[in-house]
């Protein structure tokens, strides 16, 4: 209903992704053990192109990065998008699918995100490909980087603490408790770095410390 609504004057869906961040936090708004906060939200745009890059621990991540309340694309695995309700959203929100290691479909996501990204809409990645099963960050691929370098845009990281406690890889129940911190880093841009490797490396290092950092001062993240 809100996609019929809304599609004669929100061509880009903003209203629609906006109401299923709503619906996504609505696990955390009526599950008084699962605890969330975003930091940083300020480094995030409206409107205009970025890649926001994240790393990726459970499932769960996906209910909290919808906790950032700014429109962005999802890159999702295309499995994703076969599921009841969930990919039915993911359809009429637009969001671009992806099959691993398929090279067609690579182009076509990187075409995709483009054409996005052209249009003044952020998209939201997580260049470690898959998730990790033991909380440390695994290496990044290079889509997201040459992305930010070919449209000229900011790179946005973003942190995830304690979201391995909602769902962890493998997992088959949410966890009971769970205190998952967001944090938004500055923009990083891109006119710096001569190549893709360079870039991907010290946005890696950027989110690595920064994780490390967070779960210092909380114990138990």
């Amino acid at each position: 209903m809100v996609w019929a609504v809304t599609l004669p004057f929100d061509r880009n869906g903003r209203v629609l992704h906006l109401y299923s961040c709503f619906w996504a936090q609505l696990y955390f708004y009526v599950n008084p053990l699962w605890h969330l906060k975003v930091d940083g939200r300020e480094h995030l745009p409206w409107r205009g192109p970025a890649v926001l890059v994240s790393n990726h621990e459970s499932l769960g991540d996906i209910l909290v990065l919808f906790g950032l309340y700014r429109p962005f694309k999802w890159v999702s695995k295309a499995s994703n998008f076969k599921l009841p309700l969930i990919g039915w959203n993911m359809r009429l929100n637009r969001y671009v699918p992806l099959v691993r290691g398929d090279k067609t479909s690579i182009m076509k996501m990187m075409a995709d995100c483009e054409y996005w990204l052209s249009r003044g809409v952020p998209i939201l990645m997580f260049p470690e490909g898959t998730r990790s099963e033991d909380g440390v960050v695994k290496p990044f691929k290079d889509g997201a980087f040459a992305l930010a370098l070919k449209q000229r845009c900011p790179i946005i990281p973003v942190v995830l603490t304690g979201t391995a406690r909602t769902l962890p890889k493998h997992g088959l129940v949410l966890e009971t408790t769970a205190r998952c911190h967001v944090q938004v880093m500055p923009p990083v841009d891109p006119s710096g770095f001569t190549d893709v490797a360079s870039l991907r490396e010290h946005v890696r290092n950027l989110i690595v410390s920064e994780k490390a950092r967070i779960e210092a001062l909380t114990p138990g993240a």
